[in-house]
């Protein structure tokens, strides 16, 4: 199983496309600040989109893709699942 996720910050200015195996773990790590750089210096720890996959190779795939959109192409994606850009993390545990 694998996941494709984006973070955003407390004012939604800032959004982080990653990939991981274990999403509860992953987003646990930035919001504790310890997963050093992007997310870390721009405070980008709020769950705000996921899809899951069965295998890691399609999650990388999505994951390119989903980097190489343009920000309203995101913002779009988001507002479909999470209107309210609300964190996601505490539906996840």
């Amino acid at each position: 199983m694998a996941f494709v996720y984006i973070l955003s910050n407390k004012i939604n200015t800032v959004l982080y496309v990653g990939v991981t195996n274990d999403l509860v773990r992953r987003v646990w790590e930035h919001k504790e600040k310890l997963v050093d750089g992007f997310t870390k210096r721009y405070a980008v720890d709020k769950l705000v989109y996921y899809e899951q996959f069965d295998d890691i190779v399609n999650a990388i795939e999505r994951e390119k893709e989903l980097k190489a959109w343009h920000r309203p192409w995101k913002e779009r994606l988001i507002k479909k699942q999470n209107p309210e850009w609300k964190d996601l993390y505490e539906t996840i545990c």
